[in-house]
């Protein structure tokens, strides 16, 4: 059995801190490319809930490609919270595909509902649940990659 020892953890807290924000503009950018890829290629009509989460998504990649080649930390602050957001939004579009009954209080109003699900693999992995899960990679990777306070 092993134990972790302080300098272990401090040698993955580094690391994490190193490669944060590239960990981070890394899924943005496939979360940019697979959704651009859905809607572009496969002809996939966004819909409203869609749009807004490419509103957020879609600047990470840059301010986020540009923070990690800088090394800037401090951007930390600014994409955080857009990234919180997006996911806020990507967690009420996955309950109108898991309860369809939550789209009746705020139908979209414009293109396809946003309960109308393209695919399902496995049963269970949705679009929806694909841009839900990048933004709680992203939301996970900024606040390992930020700088400690001493």
């Amino acid at each position: 059995m092993t134990t972790t020892t302080e300098s272990e953890f401090e040698i993955h807290e580094s690391w994490f801190q190193r490669y944060g924000l590239y960990l981070a503009w890394l899924v943005a950018l496939v979360a940019t490319c697979g959704s651009l890829y859905f809607s572009e290629i496969r002809g996939f009509i966004p819909c409203d809930l869609c749009w807004y989460q490419r509103i957020f998504m879609y600047p990470l990649v840059i301010v986020l490609g540009i923070a990690a080649y800088r090394g800037d930390r401090r951007i930390i602050g600014y994409v955080l919270p857009m990234s919180i957001i997006g996911m806020l939004i990507s967690i009420y579009h996955n309950f109108e595909i898991w309860f369809p009954k939550v789209g009746e209080m705020m139908p979209c109003r414009s293109g396809i509902p946003c309960n109308y699900d393209y695919l399902n693999w496995l049963g269970f992995i949705t679009i929806p649940l694909m841009a839900l899960t990048a933004f709680i990679l992203i939301i996970i990777f900024l606040v390992l990659g930020r700088e400690k306070n001493n």
